[in-house]
């Protein structure tokens, strides 16, 4: 064993055996609100977080933005494309210098919005999901509960249903949740099962809901608008299909400024995330998702073949006495 790797391991023995700091019983010297902000991989919560963190900050809101995505892509565009060391990695980096993490190692900021990445393991080393766990717990050593934000929004990855990415709604670590999503099936489905996570954990005593949705890439078709009243939950903005935005976002420019075409857009949008409330959704079943497509765009009008052995196995399936005892009922 190298000399490296005793020090790490003699130092995470040391770190185990510290007993946590007792809970604050004092009163809040600031309301929080944290946010997690859910939706399908590529629908446009990094392009919609960025700009809503950037037209927040120059409102005079304190803000965080904290991605919690393994592609580590949530701060690119508000950082010009820039790649933010990620917490995850810092930290390893930090054990096996023997240093600690400070705040300086993970959180940057730019025009008032504070933002770091969690991160997550290198493809096919670990799971997602315990990245972000372990992200959270070191936060926590950082004094997470004491920063006085008036936002922290966190950018998950919807499409995952493991308990790791299910964190904020789990253990009540956020007030509520919104979600992205757009005008096509997989989104909304991935939508639905944010909402189906929320209602489960209200049964079990969460007190986590959904404050509503954003529709992104918006083409008028008006599927992610009937998902939003099915579900019981309002419609917080509509970002329209349009080449400007798609043109600007790929270039990593923010368009949620004051004074630019889109500004007051992003600025009703910030209104509307402020004074949104969580809501107990009403999940739909896959059946009921379905209906809100025409039946040839989601395949509703194919019928269930069952098959038969002689489809597995070329040569018709022969039945064969069973060999199992059965006892007459006394």
């Amino acid at each position: 064993m190298s000399t490296a790797t005793t020090i790490m391991m003699r130092d995470l023995r040391a770190e185990a055996a510290v007993e946590p700091p007792p809970v604050s019983t004092a009163k809040p010297t600031k309301e929080t609100q944290i946010i997690a902000i859910y939706g399908k991989g590529g629908i446009g919560k990094s392009f919609t977080l960025a700009n809503l963190s950037y037209m927040m900050a120059q409102q005079g809101k304190k803000v965080l933005l904290i991605g919690c995505d393994p592609k580590s892509d949530t701060t690119s565009l508000l950082f010009g494309g820039r790649a933010c060391p990620t917490i995850i990695e810092t930290s390893s980096k930090k054990k096996l210098a023997g240093e600690a993490v400070a705040i300086g190692d993970v959180c940057f900021k730019r025009d008032g919005v504070y933002a770091m990445e969690l991160g997550g393991p290198e493809v096919g080393r670990g799971c997602g999901g315990r990245g972000i766990i372990h992200g959270f717990e070191l936060l926590e050593k950082l004094g997470f509960h004491e920063w006085g934000f008036d936002y922290v929004l966190l950018d998950f990855l919807g499409d995952v249903v493991c308990g790791g990415f299910g964190l904020p709604i789990a253990r009540d670590m956020c007030q509520k949740v919104i979600v992205v999503a757009s005008n096509d099936l997989q989104s909304l489905y991935v939508a639905n099962n944010v909402c189906s996570a929320v209602e489960y954990f209200r049964k079990l005593g969460g007190n986590v809901g959904v404050a509503g949705m954003v529709i992104n890439r918006d083409d008028g078709t008006g599927e992610a608008t009937a998902f939003a009243e099915q579900v019981g939950i309002p419609v917080l903005s509509v970002i329209p299909a349009n080449d400007d935005i798609r043109r600007k976002s790929a270039s990593y420019e923010i368009i949620g400024r004051p004074g630019s075409p889109w500004g007051p857009m992003f600025a009703e949008l910030a209104e509307n995330v402020g004074t949104s409330v969580p809501i107990r959704p009403k999940p739909m079943t896959q059946d009921a998702l379905l209906g809100l497509f025409s039946a040839a765009s989601v395949g509703r009008d194919v019928v269930l073949e069952p098959a038969t052995q002689f489809d597995m196995c070329g040569k018709t399936e022969v039945t064969k006495q069973t060999l199992e005892v059965v006892y007459d009922e006394v």
